[in-house]
């Protein structure tokens, strides 16, 4: 496993949870900001694409609820746990 790929990958994810956050708070009191929201929404859209990458090569994000399984294996024990890189 390439730890410096996934510890690329999990920054990225990070950084857009904190742009999608961000701007989440924000239109929370500009709710009719046109550009905001079409930020927002590609902000939300590369999270995804992020999010998704990620789990596809290094396994789930979250432990529970969020994410379907991608194998037939209980992949979350598998190291490193994410707030370990």
């Amino acid at each position: 496993m390439d730890r410096d790929k996934q510890c690329a990958m999990l920054r990225k994810v990070q950084q857009m949870e904190f742009v999608a956050l961000e701007l989440n708070l924000y239109l929370d009191t500009h709710p009719c900001d046109r550009e905001a929201i079409h930020d927002y929404n590609c902000a939300a859209d590369l999270l995804k694409k992020y999010q998704e990458e990620y789990i596809c090569q290094f396994g789930p994000l979250l432990n529970f609820g969020e994410q379907p399984l991608t194998a037939d294996q209980w992949q979350w024990v598998e190291g490193p746990w994410p707030w370990e890189m």
